[in-house]
């Protein structure tokens, strides 16, 4: 019971965040300097420009503008690119899913090494090992994502040809989004391993140090000096009673990154020329499509909020003392 209260009072305040982010959103054309037409299309005939103007709708009073834009989006009307006056919304079922795929795949490798590396290294603290792990990390996150695959796109893939310096091929997810694209998984690894690793190596410093901190703190509580004196053994006590009291504070953390993921993505998709949405929104700014670019960072800040409501949400499996606090409140 008090978890379905907790569900219905976040998906209440889900829908108001969102609704806000549509509203933002909807300003972006709006506030544009002068004529937003003259913006958008500035050497459009006077029979584009009032076209564009209907579909924005401009001649309506404020609210009422964004009313249409919101039932609009409802709907799956994101609006068209003028430049060839195909919808928005083809496009982001074009690009959305190569993304996602991009990001999942960095933050999976990401938590693959970080979390053995963290876990090692609190274990460990104080010591050679953990010493040269944490100047490592470092290390790694004073290099920049471009730095990340530049290099690799020169030595791994032109020099050593181990793998594709850029282009795509379709993956698991992208025949669900358009049921015309047919999944080649072998070639698709192959196109998005190096990228995934230029967003992967800031990540894992990044996670591998949160980790650590609170495994420390965690080793020193009382229910681990327990555990020891029954005589269970480290590797039980390090993965099983200490790992997830001490994940909250990384789980948080992969839910706010997704933001620097999507702007890692933008750089790293352009050097490697994977068709995503950071590919995409470069493009529509370069060619000032203003109208796509506004559906661009819709779906990117719907993404970012439901993103970091399903982190909040699973709190409160982690720590059961998160829900019942919330529900005293």
């Amino acid at each position: 019971m008090e978890l379905t209260k907790l569900i219905a009072r976040r998906a209440v305040q889900l829908i108001i965040v969102l609704l806000f982010v549509s509203f933002f959103t909807f300003l972006l054309v709006r506030l544009l300097p002068g004529d937003p037409t003259d913006v958008i299309i500035p050497f459009g005939t006077a029979a584009k420009k009032a076209e564009l103007r209907s579909d924005l709708g401009l001649g309506k009073p404020f609210f009422e503008q964004y009313a249409d834009y919101l039932n609009n989006v409802l709907h799956g009307n994101l609006g068209k690119q003028y430049s060839s006056g195909r919808p928005v919304s083809d496009l982001v079922t074009q690009s959305f899913p190569v993304s996602i795929q991009l990001m999942i795949y960095a933050q999976f490798l990401a938590l693959l090494f970080a979390i053995p590396l963290g876990i090692y290294s609190a274990y460990r603290a104080g010591s050679r090992a953990d010493t040269t792990i944490n100047t490592t990390g470092f290390a790694l996150l004073a290099i920049p994502n471009f730095v990340v695959a530049l290099f690799l796109s020169y030595f791994v893939g032109a020099q050593l040809k181990w793998l594709p310096t850029g282009g795509y091929a379709p993956g698991w997810l992208d025949p669900l989004f358009d049921g015309t694209r047919g999944a080649d998984i072998g070639e698709h690894f192959n196109y998005m391993l190096l990228p995934a690793i230029t967003l992967a190596l800031g990540q894992i410093a990044i996670y591998m140090r949160l980790l650590r901190s609170d495994m420390i703190a965690t080793l020193q509580e009382n229910f681990i000096s327990m555990a020891r004196s029954k005589g269970i053994s480290n590797r039980r006590i390090l993965w099983r009673h200490a790992l997830r009291p001490s994940s909250l504070t990384l789980l948080t953390v992969v839910g706010l990154n997704v933001g620097a993921l999507i702007g890692g993505a933008v750089v790293v998709e352009v050097i490697f020329g994977i068709p995503g949405m950071g590919l995409k929104i470069t493009q529509a700014i370069f060619s000032r499509e203003y109208i796509e670019l506004q559906g661009y960072v819709l779906v990117i800040a719907v993404l970012f909020v439901l993103i970091n409501f399903t982190v909040d949400f699973l709190y409160t499996i982690l720590d059961p003392r998160i829900r019942r606090g919330r529900s005293a409140t």
